[in-house]
């Protein structure tokens, strides 16, 4: 196995351009690569478009990034913890695609699958419809529902060997290493880098072939 390039968290920030689409882990924070997290705040990098569950809080997870005004699109399952969200959104300065939890991390396995799209019945007469293909199967209709790709994904492991490979533990399984799959480019953050060659293979949940990139994070 060959070791992965261990770089700082101002190079994983550096990696990013304006106008980007990046996937970011966690799940009300809790899972969120922090310190990249961090030093895209202090890039100054605009105009991005942020893929991840939620936007956090005001002052911490992706929150940071919605009010230090750099996001130009949020695509997330719920804004509700975050009034600087809302009240960009409302202020017509951020634009929010809310999607239903199950189908916005299906829509982002489904990339990483390789596979056209997503079949459910979630949202079928309502809102979510919008603008969507309906198709009937058997008895039942089903939204289509299009894949998602990022062009960089910022991941947050328990613990990686160096060669990438990554364990989730407890919420940090959430949205982590499912987002892996469906970006171009992959920086892990974790919180314990050890040697190639720890534990066994069933210790890891994401294989190394997926990560470009790690960060030492610290321990939370």
């Amino acid at each position: 196995m060959i070791s992965k390039p261990l770089i700082t968290a101002a190079d994983a920030a550096a990696l990013v351009e304006d106008g980007m689409t990046v996937m970011i882990g966690g799940f009300m924070a809790v899972g969120t690569p922090e310190a990249i997290v961090d030093a895209l705040v202090a890039s100054g990098r605009r105009d991005l478009t942020i893929i991840a569950n939620d936007t956090g809080f005001v002052d911490r997870g992706v929150g940071k990034l919605v009010t230090n005004r750099q996001v130009r699109k949020v695509i997330a399952s719920h804004i509700g913890t975050n009034p600087e969200t809302g009240r960009q959104m409302s202020d017509g300065v951020l634009e929010v695609e809310l999607v239903p939890q199950g189908t916005l991390i299906e829509r982002i396995r489904a990339h990483g699958a390789g596979l056209g799209g997503v079949l459910t019945p979630t949202g079928l007469g309502t809102v979510v419809e919008s603008g969507k293909a309906r198709v009937r199967v058997g008895d039942a209709d089903f939204l289509v529902e299009t894949p998602l790709r990022a062009d960089i994904a910022f991941i947050r492991s328990s613990r990686s060997d160096a060669a990438g490979n990554s364990a989730f533990y407890k919420t940090t399984k959430n949205f982590n290493p499912t987002m892996a799959t469906a970006a171009d480019l992959v920086v892990c953050e974790a919180q314990e880098i050890v040697e190639i060659g720890y534990g066994r293979g069933d210790d890891f949940h994401l294989p190394g072939i997926f990560v470009d990139y790690l960060v030492q994070g610290e321990r939370r």
